[in-house]
């Protein structure tokens, strides 16, 4: 998933940190950073899931010759829905883009989770996830999976696995991704 990187409108806490220039730079350049790494493997397809949806299908910013879906409107949960929904049959895997340490045996260890569990999920250090996949795609998502998950809190994970009760859920390595100054410190100590 990503957004463009303008000032203001991507990282604006980490912005709120370090400067919104210095934070859209960051987050253009780890994004592309990630979607190198990941799209060189031929194990899966990579989508680049833009927003604003016009601005982000006709960018100059992200790497050409991958494919790209709009994210559609609403909140983080709905607009993961629509990616789920785009894909239609699965297996699938979302990720985000501010993650600094994605490396694609993650991604591949999350596929080979969605082998015998429904749904995979990838945690982060502040309680939200960093990557969500579903065996089925929009066939096993139920419609409740991103309603009523505080976004952006330290609730967000309990939140969304409460949604997925009565599923077979496996969570995989925790990771941190980026949010503040703080967490950038994290990184390099």
């Amino acid at each position: 998933m990503l957004k463009e990187p303008k000032p203001g409108l991507v990282k604006s806490r980490l912005g709120k940190d370090i400067g919104m220039i210095k934070a859209a730079w960051w987050f253009r350049h780890n994004a592309n950073d990630i979607i190198r790494k990941l799209s060189a493997k031929k194990l899966w397809t990579t989508i680049l899931a833009v927003s604003p949806d016009k601005e982000g299908l006709s960018s100059r910013v992200w790497p050409h010759g991958l494919l790209r879906w709009p994210q559609g409107t609403g909140d983080l949960g709905k607009r993961m829905a629509n990616i789920f929904i785009n894909a239609d049959k699965g297996p699938i895997v979302i990720i985000g883009s501010d993650i600094t340490k994605i490396k694609a045996r993650y991604i591949q260890d999350a596929f080979n989770a969605l082998g015998d569990h429904d749904v995979v999920i990838g945690p982060s250090y502040d309680g939200g996830y960093w990557l969500i996949g579903m065996k089925r795609g929009a066939r096993s998502m139920p419609k409740s999976i991103f309603q009523n998950v505080r976004w952006s809190t330290s609730n967000a994970l309990s939140d969304t696995l409460k949604n997925l009760e009565g599923l077979k859920v496996k969570q995989i390595l925790k990771l941190q991704d980026i949010d503040n100054v703080e967490d950038l410190m994290k990184l390099q100590s």
